[in-house]
Parts: structure tokens; sequence; C-alpha cells
């Protein structure tokens, strides 16, 4: 039997009021190709990153899903994603020994962290 693998995360849904304005902004901001419709192709997702997504879970007060995606330049991303409609609710801040991130709110109140190397 195959050693076994972290699964990685081989698609996404964001669920919206105005799926348009968010399919625009997520599009734009990310170079994301964004299908319409109810139900999209789903890669099978063989062969992903090992050793797989990183990730954690944290006690809230809510229940919801924040992604993280990596950017090339952190704050034209910033500058970026306001002008498509998010806000910006914290500023670039260094993880010590990792990356530098950023947090933003999408158009419809759903928050992104931006990842930068």
């Amino acid at each position: 039997m195959a050693e076994d693998w972290a699964r990685p995360v081989v698609h996404w849904e964001i669920e919206a009021k105005d799926p348009g304005l968010l399919r625009a902004f997520y599009a734009d901001l990310f170079n994301w190709k964004i299908g319409d419709g109810f139900i999209m192709d789903i890669p099978a997702g063989i062969g992903g990153p090992e050793p797989g997504p990183g990730g954690h879970i944290r006690q809230s007060d809510t229940s919801r899903v924040t992604l993280y995606i990596q950017v090339g330049d952190l704050r034209s991303s910033l500058e970026k994603s306001v002008t498509l409609g998010a806000t910006i609710v914290a500023e670039p801040f260094d993880v010590p020994g990792g990356p530098t991130l950023a947090g933003i709110i999408d158009p419809e109140g759903n928050p992104v962290m931006l990842v930068q190397a």
C-alpha cells in the first residue's frame, strides 16, 4: 500500500450575493480564471505540492474560511485591492521566520490574507 500523503486543495468556492462583483474582483486582483455557473469542472488535483497546504484551525466566535493568497508585490496588491472595492484590515507585517502578510476584506465582507515570501 502507498504511503499516505497530505491532500492538496484542488478547488475553492466563494458564495456571493453579487457573483459578478466578486468574480471580477478575484479575477482582476489575482489573475484567476473563474468560470460561470453553479457547477464547475474540478481538476483531479493529483500531484499537488508536497507536503500539502499549510493551515490552522483556531477558536473564534464565527465559523468562516480565510484564503491566504500569495502575491508578487504586497503593497501594489493592497492598493489594487482597494481600487477594486476591498478594505485593508491589517497593514503589512512580518511573520518571524516567515513571509510578510496583510489582510483585506473583499467587497462582500470575506477575509483574505495576502502573502509575500
